[in-house]
């Protein structure tokens, strides 16, 4: 993934999930329910990140 690439301006997170799989390509093939992600509720934002 280009994160670097002039062509991005930024990227935010909308939602952050737990996965077992490093790639998600599985993902692509998948529609509706089967292919939501658990959403990660461990997940703790740093001091300088505002909370939407």
């Amino acid at each position: 993934f280009p994160l670097y690439s002039t062509n991005i301006e930024s990227i935010e997170v909308v939602r952050r999930g737990k996965v077992r799989r490093s790639k998600l390509y599985y993902l692509r093939s998948r529609r509706g329910k089967s292919a939501r992600i658990a959403e990660d509720t461990h997940y703790k934002p740093l001091s300088g990140e505002a909370e939407a």
